[in-house]
This record gives C-alpha cells, structure tokens and sequence, in this order.
C-alpha cells in the first residue's frame, strides 16, 4: 500500500521532461553515448540496473585533476540533457568529477546503485565523495547520506522536506512518505552545505545538521564561488567518521 501511494505521490508532485532531451545509443566498439555530448568532453555514459529492476542512464564527467567526485541528483522537471552546461561548468570551476544520473520513478535505490557504481568502476571511496542534491534530488541525497557516514560533504540546493510535504502542509511524517528528508538528514554525519531562498525557508533541516554553511538563493549567480570557497574549506579537514 505505501508503495503505491508514494508512486501516486510522485506522479503528481514530479514529472520528467516527456519526451526526454537526449537520446542514448551504443556505438560499434561498445561503448555507451547520450547525443550532444562530443568525445572531447571527457564523459563516460552508463546505463545501470536499480534494485527494482529499472535501468537508469548515468553520466560520468571526469576532470584530470579532481580533489573530490560529485555525486549529483538533479532538480524536478529536468533530464541529464538539460544539464551538459552546469556540469561542464561545476567540473571546471570546482576541479572535480561529477557523476549524474536520471530517476527511475524516483525510488531511494536509483542513487545507491548509481553510489555502487562510482566504487566498482572508478574506486572513489566515501572520503572523497560529495552528494549533491536539488529540489526532489535531496531525496535520494539524503537517502544516501543517512547510510554513508565517511562523506567528505553533502550539498542541499533548494531541498524539500519530504515527499508529501511538497503537496500538502502536513505537520509529521507519514511511514508510506517517498522521502523523509526532514528525519533523515538528523543521520547524517558530514558538512552540509545549503542554499535556499532564506535561512528561514530551510530552518527545518538546517536545525538538524552538525556541521552547516548557508548560501541564499539571491546569490546563486555567485553559488560557483561559494562552493568552491566551501570545497577548499573541506580539502583542510579530515573526513568524517571512523574507521
């Protein structure tokens, strides 16, 4: 039942660009390609399988220098084709990898398999990861960031408090909730940096992270400085958790 419901949920409150902005082909010698992204760019393309046995398509943006990866989970309304520019530009002005990917349904299992993949195939380990989450992606962002306790940092940009919430002004947390971001990030164990509209509009979740920086959304033709002034600050600290 709370399946179902989440599902009803997320079809009224999310809804992907219909059809999508890319295509997907594999070419001759194997290898995976999203149209508009030339060989030059440096982008791996991945097409993985989900816990539920969804296929998702993920994008690996390497930079030759990289201090940390960025694990990003976009906003709602959009597709990875919609974001070549951002991430050309956060990979640039950050140095640092970026891995993205599309929804499948918007379940919690589609990041950690996208996670499981940034491991197996590239070897980054938590210490070096930054889960970055916007709009609906700080569901999966927060999902994730509740069970990995080494993350070097976690970015909330324009996050929702939760699944239902986004529909109705509901004062708790339901159990069939499609993402319980307000009880999850209480877990999460690492710097989080947020950028919202005020620091009002995200007291709920600010008031639960141990370790926080806030940067209004007024400002967000600066949010590259910002997050590089943030990410230099976590290249002078040690990782979170313990061995």
């Amino acid at each position: 039942m709370g399946n179902v419901t989440g599902t009803v949920a997320a079809k009224f409150a999310f809804f992907p660009p219909e059809p999508p902005t890319y295509d997907v082909r594999r070419e001759e010698d194997g290898r995976v390609v999203v149209s508009g992204v030339t060989a030059d760019k440096n982008v791996d393309v991945h097409i993985l399988h989900t816990k539920g046995g969804n296929e998702i398509v993920a994008t690996f943006w390497k930079h030759p220098f990289a201090r940390f990866t960025v694990l990003y989970s976009h906003g709602n309304a959009a597709d990875l084709g919609q974001m070549h520019d951002l991430f050309i530009e956060l990979r640039a002005h950050l140095r640092v990898n970026i891995m993205s990917y599309d929804y499948s349904g918007y379940g919690a299992s589609t990041g950690k398999a996208v996670y499981n993949c940034l491991k197996n195939e590239y070897g980054i380990k938590q210490e070096e990861l930054i889960l970055y989450g916007q709009s609906v992606g700080s569901g999966p962002t927060l999902h994730l960031a509740s069970k990995l306790q080494k993350l070097r940092g976690v970015v909330l940009h324009s996050a929702i408090l939760s699944g239902i919430r986004v529909l109705y002004p509901v004062k708790m947390t339901f159990w069939f909730d499609i993402f319980k971001n307000i009880d999850k990030i209480r877990h999460v164990n690492c710097p989080v940096f947020v950028i919202h509209v005020s620091v009002f509009s995200s007291m709920f979740l600010i008031n639960f992270c141990t370790s926080v920086s806030f940067c209004p959304l007024k400002l967000i033709n600066d949010f590259f400085v910002e997050l590089l002034s943030w990410s230099d600050c976590l290249s002078c600290f040690p990782s979170s958790g313990n061995d």
